[in-house]
């Protein structure tokens, strides 16, 4: 379980490398970014900076997409 953290602390060495592979593991199950760090009490930039750094490849954007509406004559 990723555990909240101080607001704005920094985390460091092995601290980081443990954060970072359980937000990784965690968002590689379905977890949202914005879940994740509302879980850590992070900012959404802090998880996605991490994640990044961590070598995830990210999601696209979620959400219901529209196809192209046949054109009427």
């Amino acid at each position: 379980m990723v555990e909240t953290l101080k607001k704005g602390s920094r985390v460091t060495g092995s601290a980081r490398e443990k954060l970072a592979a359980d937000l990784k593991k965690k968002y590689d199950a379905g977890a949202s970014i914005r879940a994740l760090a509302e879980e850590t009490g992070r900012s959404y930039g802090f998880v996605h900076r991490m994640l990044t750094e961590s070598g995830v490849v990210l999601r696209g954007r979620g959400g219901a997409t529209r196809g192209k509406k046949a054109a009427s004559a």
